[in-house]
C-alpha cells in the first residue's frame, strides 16, 4: 500500500496519477487528506480516501494503518511545518511504515535559504526516526511564475538578478514521486532535483514576451523592496519575506542544480521553459 499525504492538493494529486499512469493498482493507493469529502475524484477513480490532518496526531495512526510506502508532502504552513511533519513522522515510525519519502528543498542540508530550515529539521527527524527514507530535494516549481499577471503588467518583478533557477513542472516532481514510490533500489537515496535546462527571470520575461507578441521586462529590486511591494499587493507579510528571501537565494545559486538527478528518475527530459510559458499562456 502506497500513501500520499495532501492528496488534494497539486502535488499529491499529479503523485497519484503518475502512480495511476506507471500501472499502480489503485487499491493499492491511499489518499491522505484533511476532508474526504473534497476526494472524490479520487475515490471514484478507487483509490482508497483516509482522513488524514497534520495538526491532529491522533488522526495519523489510524491513517498509516497498513502502509508500505509513504510520501510525506511537505507541509505550507510557515508557523509550525516542523511541528506537524514531526507528527507525521512519529506515525510513520509507528506504524511500520517501510519506505518514507519526503519532498524537501534543493541542497536543503547546505542552503542559505529561510525555507531550508524546516526542512533541514524534517529530514533529520526521518533520520532519527530509523526509517528508510528516499529524500526528494526540489528546486522551485514553473508554476510560482505568474505569467498571465507578468503579461497584464508588462513586467516581471523578482530579487533575483541573474541568477539562474532549476525550476521545473509539478508534473516533473510528481513522476519523480512516483518513481521512487513504485520502483526498488532508492532506499536512503538523496536526489537533488531541478529542471534540465536553468534559466534567469530575465530569460523567463524575455520568453514571455516572444510567445506572446507584446512587451515584458523583468524589473530586478533589493530583496526589502520587493517584499514590500509584495505586502502592498495583498500578501501576508511573512509569505512576501519568503519570497523575497528565496529571489534573494536564487541570486545566489540556491535553487540551481546541474545534477540532472530529475531527468534522470523520470526517464525523460523535464518541461522546458518555452513549454511551460506556452501552457500558461494558454
Amino acid at each position: 500500500m502506497i500513501a500520499i499525504t495532501g492528496a488534494t492538493g497539486h502535488l499529491g494529486q499529479l503523485t497519484i496519477a503518475a502512480l495511476l499512469d506507471r500501472g499502480t493498482p489503485s487499491q493499492d493507493l491511499v489518499a491522505l487528506v484533511r476532508d474526504p469529502a473534497r476526494a472524490a475524484a479520487l475515490s471514484a477513480q478507487g483509490v482508497q480516501v483516509r482522513q488524514a490532518d497534520y495538526t491532529q496526531p491522533q488522526t495519523l495512526d489510524a491513517a498509516l494503518r497498513g502502509i508500505d510506502r509513504l510520501l510525506l508532502v511537505s507541509s505550507n504552513d510557515l508557523g509550525d511545518r516542523l511541528g506537524q511533519h514531526r507528527n507525521v513522522v512519529e506515525a510513520a515510525r509507528r506504524a511500520g511504515v517501510n519506505l518514507l519519502a519526503y519532498t524537501s528543498l534543493l541542497r536543503a542540508d547546505t542552503s542559505h535559504l529561510g525555507l531550508a530550515a524546516d526542512h533541514r529539521g524534517t529530514e533529520a527527524l526521518i533520520r532519527e526516526s530509523g526509517l528508510p527514507f528516499v529524500f526528494l530535494r526540489n528546486s522551485w516549481y514553473l508554476e510560482n511564475y505568474n505569467v498571465p499577471q507578468a503579461l497584464a503588467h508588462g513586467a516581471l518583478a523578482g530579487s533575483a538578478g541573474e541568477g539562474r533557477v532549476s525550476a521545473a513542472s509539478r508534473a516533473d516532481y510528481a513522476a519523480a514521486a512516483a518513481a521512487v514510490l513504485s520502483e526498488p533500489g532508492h532506499v536512503n537515496a538523496i536526489y537533488e532535483l531541478g529542471g534540465d535546462d536553468a534559466f534567469t527571470l530575465s530569460e523567463l520575461a524575455a520568453e514571455i514576451a516572444a510567445q506572446s507578441g507584446r512587451p515584458v521586462h523583468y524589473q530586478d529590486m533589493p530583496p526589502a523592496q520587493y517584499a514590500a511591494m509584495l505586502r502592498g499587493v495583498g500578501l501576508p507579510g511573512p509569505v512576501a519575506d519568503m519570497l523575497a528571501d528565496s529571489d534573494a537565494g536564487l541570486a545566489r545559486g540556491d535553487l540551481y542544480t546541474d545534477r540532472r538527478d530529475l531527468s534522470r528518475l523520470i526517464a525523460r527530459p523535464t518541461t522546458t521553459l518555452s513549454e511551460a510559458v506556452r501552457a500558461a499562456l494558454a
